[in-house]
């Protein structure tokens, strides 16, 4: 789209008043010198002013034309040099990329996909940090988190969906051989329960119960911050945990885990992108965000 196309009236107005003549700044524009004077005229009859005193030979600004003059060529020069600007850097990513994401997700799943997005750019650099707790991206000096779950106390961010996790209850082949596997959501009191851990409290499991999405505190025995320590406890045998199928998916093809309550277990939990809200919008997040929801499409980050 050229200038022309994107700014209509306001560029043929100021491109005239600086060539003199609406031939030239037709020529400059690429386009017809009728085309300039109508988008002009229209111009004049929003504004309710005349912008030029017109002759057969020549053309001048009047008084309003020089005042109006003044602000836009100052204007459109500001915005033509944005928009050439992001448009350059959008090309050629540079400068620092703070990313943080949960552990297990983002070592297995992330961290590969984020390193394949970053390839093309060399001049982009990325600080990737692991965490299962909630942080303020704000306050921490992070571009871009990626979180599971609801969203609460997001207040000067921008959340976008990138995909959701069905959630799995699940324990080992040798905790199922000494203990049992549990019968219902209400025998789960009778279990160790490995739990995750955050701002000082055990975590709460999602389940569906005769159709309801429903959340319930399974008993704590073991409470966890990081969602790999939940994983390596469940295997060694010391309880039910219910994690996202993404985190766990390889360690039931392989057995070392087993679901149990498949019925209670529809629930779904979403993955967004966080970022904190600005006026302008860095080209680096801008990428790396529409990257990933295309990439989501596409089934890798389940």
């Amino acid at each position: 789209m050229s200038e022309f196309d994107h700014l209509g009236g306001v560029v043929a107005f100021v491109t005239a008043a600086k060539a003199g003549s609406f031939t030239s700044a037709a020529e400059k524009l690429g386009v017809t010198k009728s085309a300039v004077g109508k988008n002009i005229s229209r111009l004049e009859d929003r504004l309710g002013m005349q912008l030029f005193n017109r002759t057969t030979r020549r053309i001048a600004l009047t008084v309003e034309g020089e005042s109006y003059f003044a602000t836009c060529a100052n204007a459109l020069d500001e915005i033509l040099g944005v928009e050439a600007a992001l448009t350059t850097s959008r090309h050629n990513l540079t400068g620092r990329l703070h990313i943080d994401m949960p552990v297990s997700f983002g070592r297995r799943i992330m961290l590969p996909i984020l390193l394949e997005i970053a390839r093309p750019y060399p001049r982009l650099q990325l600080t990737m940090t692991f965490s299962d707790h909630v942080i303020d991206p704000i306050t921490e000096g992070v571009d871009l988190v990626i979180r599971f779950g609801e969203l609460d106390d997001c207040d000067g961010l921008i959340a976008r969906k990138l995909t959701s996790h069905r959630l799995v209850i699940c324990a080992s082949p040798a905790y199922i051989d000494a203990n049992g596997a549990p019968a219902s959501i209400h025998n789960l009191r009778d279990h160790s329960c490995i739990v995750g851990y955050r701002r000082g409290r055990p975590l709460s499991w999602w389940v569906e119960i005769e159709g309801t999405k429903e959340r319930i505190q399974p008993p704590a025995t073991f409470e966890l911050g990081d969602g790999d320590a939940i994983v390596d406890a469940a295997i060694a045998g010391f309880g039910v945990c219910q994690l996202p199928m993404s985190i766990i998916r390889p360690h039931l093809e392989r057995g070392e885990l087993v679901p149990v309550l498949e019925n209670f277990s529809r629930c779904y939990v979403d993955v967004h992108a966080l970022w904190p809200r600005t006026s302008h919008l860095s080209p680096k997040i801008r990428h790396v965000v529409d990257r990933l929801i295309e990439i989501a499409g596409t089934g890798r980050l389940d």
